[in-house]
């Protein structure tokens, strides 16, 4: 499985993968249906799902490597990423050492496809941990 089609399997759960996502080794964030936003990381022996609050997204300009403007332009591409001040409203994790039994790094090896398992399973029970909105309309 590629980030294109992790892609489309989430947009049918009305789920969006963000830019800055990584399919090697995992790192994604997606935005769920009350726009928080969602990174589930893959590293070592943990699995970590961390939710954040819509305004946690921030973009960084990254600086051609030239710079002169001669040849390229003087900035570069923008990437979307969580602010460094961003403080998680929830966190749900599996300890794999635990869990699993993983001793080294086997978090970080999963493929995607294999970690889409355990991102499905820490976004269900995250999900009630996640503070919701409650719209109010005037009359």
């Amino acid at each position: 499985m590629n980030l294109s089609a992790f892609a489309d399997l989430l947009a049918s759960r009305g789920l969006r993968l963000l830019p800055g996502s990584h399919a090697v080794p995992v790192d994604l964030l997606v935005q769920l249906p009350d726009a928080t936003i969602a990174r589930f990381t893959a590293r070592g022996t943990t699995l970590r799902m961390r939710s954040y609050a819509p305004d946690a997204l921030t973009s960084i300009l990254i600086a051609a490597e030239c710079g002169c403007g001669d040849h390229h332009p003087r900035t570069g591409p923008n990437r979307v990423t969580l602010s460094t001040y961003a403080v998680p409203l929830a966190e749900r994790v599996i300890d794999g050492e635990l869990v699993f039994g993983w001793q080294n790094h086997e978090a970080g090896l999963l493929r995607l496809a294999d970690a889409s398992t355990h991102f499905f399973t820490l976004l269900t029970d995250l999900a009630p941990a996640i503070p919701t909105r409650t719209l109010v309309g005037v009359a």
